[in-house]
């Protein structure tokens, strides 16, 4: 398949399952962060466990408002990710990369991170709830990879 064609394929991909694979100036879940606004710092690690693949910590609180730098870090000895966005949101973000498993995308709520190796997120809470982190790698949420974030 030429390179034109899957860009096109993956272009209608996301037009007819109403995925936003690039999260705009802002989403539900919030927006991007200025580096320079960070009040918070959260490491992340991404760990494979007895079969598992899973986020430590599973559950991590915020407050309205603060700007989070998500310092995440693979423990493991595959590629993982950390999505943020909302549990609808991360759901269709999983099936369009279930049916296309080499997406690339780079999109501020979102870092891929190889083995031994670590990478940040920087995002701006502007809305109070519960909010999900996942790795959406085919089988990796279905293996344990997703926690929550509650905002306050």
């Amino acid at each position: 398949m030429s390179k034109n064609l899957a860009l096109l394929a993956f272009a209608a991909t996301v037009v007819l399952t109403g995925v936003s694979m690039a999260h705009g100036p802002s989403s539900p879940a919030g927006e991007a962060g200025a580096r320079g606004r960070v009040t918070r710092t959260v490491q992340v690690q991404m760990v494979e466990r007895g079969g598992r693949m899973l986020f430590e910590p599973a559950e991590i609180t915020i407050n309205r408002g603060d700007t989070v730098r998500f310092v995440v870090k693979n423990g493991g000895v595959i590629d993982h990710e950390m999505v943020i966005d909302t549990p609808e949101g991360n759901q269709r973000h999983k099936a369009a990369m279930e049916r296309n498993p080499d997406m690339e995308h780079a999109d501020p709520n979102a870092v891929r991170v190889e083995p031994a190796k670590s990478g940040q997120i920087i995002w701006r809470f502007t809305n109070s709830g519960t909010f999900e982190f996942a790795c959406l790698i085919p089988g990796h949420y279905q293996a344990g990879m997703h926690g929550r974030i509650i905002v306050r």
